[in-house]
């Protein structure tokens, strides 16, 4: 079946929350779907840090003059949200989703965090005992509807106020199949991206690691490489 954005879902009212919306990724997700007219929610272990943070990004290029980005502690904005981005550094994160178990149960949590360490070599692929991140998530969220999205996505790019399309794909991994319309929609709301289904939890451990080889091409060539998958 060929991609077709029209049978996405409406997902223009949902709340989306950012945990680790102070660090580079989650505050260039936050910005990309704030300007697309989205409710966000900054979340940092402080609340006033996550409040700076919305304030900043509240007074970018093409964000809405209507308060639709604030900031809080992780706590309030896991129970405020719709859908929850889980954009912490790595060795924080079971930590991170551990302590949100009670007020993300229900909620439709996605993980976008890449287990990878660096040394003089570059970057590599850290082993996992869940096997990926988003699975290490699942296992601590048993309440929650968890998948792996936005994994690939350029930090630069986001941030970048100049630049209106963003031309990749968003592989998603999940267990529920619902997960995948509702995630991809929310992708197409930044112009120039699609969510694609790439399997189940299983299959997140080559997508994370595959960050390393994106690395790796953005120091060699000088860019900001994403994935983009054909015939579809």
């Amino acid at each position: 079946m060929a991609y077709d954005a029209s049978t996405l879902p409406d997902v223009s009212e949902l709340t989306v929350g950012i945990i680790g919306g102070t660090g580079d990724q989650g505050r260039g997700l936050a910005y990309r779907f704030a300007r697309a007219g989205q409710t966000v929610l900054i979340g940092s272990r402080s609340a006033e840090r996550a409040a700076e943070s919305a304030a900043e990004i509240a007074a970018l290029p093409g964000i809405p003059a209507d308060g639709s980005v604030t900031g809080a502690a992780n706590d309030e904005v896991a129970r405020r949200s719709d859908v929850v981005i889980i954009a912490v550094p790595w060795d924080g994160h079971a930590a991170t989703v551990a302590a949100l178990a009670e007020p993300l149960a229900g909620r439709i949590v996605v993980d976008c965090v890449n287990p990878l360490g660096f040394d003089k070599q570059g970057p590599y692929a850290l082993t996992v005992a869940e096997g990926s991140a988003v699975q290490q998530a699942a296992a601590l969220l048993p309440e929650s509807r968890v998948c792996a999205a936005f994994n690939h996505v350029s930090a630069p790019l986001l941030a970048d106020p100049e630049i209106d399309r963003i031309d990749l794909d968003v592989l998603i991994c999940t267990e529920d199949r619902e997960l995948v319309d509702v995630v991809g929609a929310l992708a197409a709301r930044i112009p120039g991206m699609r969510g694609i289904y790439a399997g189940r939890l299983r299959n997140a451990h080559q997508i994370e690691a595959f960050t390393a080889n994106l690395i790796a091409i953005n120091k060699r060539y000088k860019a900001h490489a994403g994935v983009r998958v054909t015939d579809i």
